[in-house]
């Protein structure tokens, strides 16, 4: 059976991530998800408690990111923030790796540095997408990070943060899904604009993709399935980034 309008907006984690965005653009954003019905709403940290209050009743998520968007963070900065976000609501949980330790194929860090988070989360009942950066790193770095994720269990492999010098690349999300093991999925972000890379990932198999352009790409989505537009939906500010 060819996939309904739901199948793909429930692959999107609609991103209100940029710094720019005012409170108006933040509060828009959600309203837009809940209208496009997408799968969650990825929104500063600061704001997600607001986010969680708008996304009740609907079918979308709340979440938020975790040592974004470089990394860096120490282990136990990330741990408190993981702590904050569920207690804000998050229902998900978008943690960069610490791509300096990567690099330095310190992997006893990173493995300690994403377990840290991935263990709070699961204790609680929420799930983890651990952020890779691809475009800092060689195919062995990826590799090595997938197998990582795979023996703690993570929820997803994700691509990039959107803010670093490249996204998701077709050959990226293929060695990604080469490399996972069985229960993580592998979600892209950066560089998906359009209904036609939507689907062409979606039959990669990725399961999510976090965009600024949802409501482009679902209108897109809409038109070719003959379904007719959400006219009633806020348009939010969608300034560079994913």
């Amino acid at each position: 059976m060819s996939p309904s309008y739901r199948d793909y907006a429930k692959m999107i984690d609609h991103s209100l991530l940029v710094p720019t965005m005012t409170e108006a653009d933040l509060e828009s954003g959600c309203k837009l998800a809940v209208a496009y019905d997408v799968a969650s709403v990825c929104i500063m940290p600061y704001y997600l408690r607001r986010c969680t209050e708008l996304l009740e009743g609907s079918t979308v998520l709340p979440s938020t990111t975790i040592g974004f968007p470089h990394g860096a963070h120490r282990t136990d900065t990330k741990r408190f923030e993981a702590e904050r976000a569920i207690e804000d609501g998050a229902q998900e949980l978008d943690m960069v790796v610490n791509i300096s330790q990567v690099l330095s194929e310190k992997w006893d860090y990173v493995e300690r540095d994403i377990a840290a988070v991935i263990d709070l989360a699961h204790a609680a009942g929420r799930k983890v997408k651990v952020i890779f950066e691809n475009c800092y790193l060689q195919d062995q770095h990826k590799i090595r990070l997938c197998e990582i994720c795979t023996n703690l269990r993570a929820d997803w492999v994700k691509t990039s943060t959107g803010y670093g010098s490249g996204g998701a690349t077709i050959e990226d999300l293929r060695l990604m899904l080469e490399h996972v093991g069985p229960g993580v999925q592998v979600k892209a972000a950066g560089g998906v604009r359009d209904f036609a890379t939507l689907k062409k990932i979606r039959e990669m198999g990725v399961s999510r993709c976090g965009a600024s352009r949802t409501q482009a790409m679902l209108e897109e989505a809409r038109r070719e399935l003959g379904l007719p537009p959400i006219a009633s939906a806020d348009s939010a500010a969608a300034p560079s980034g994913y």
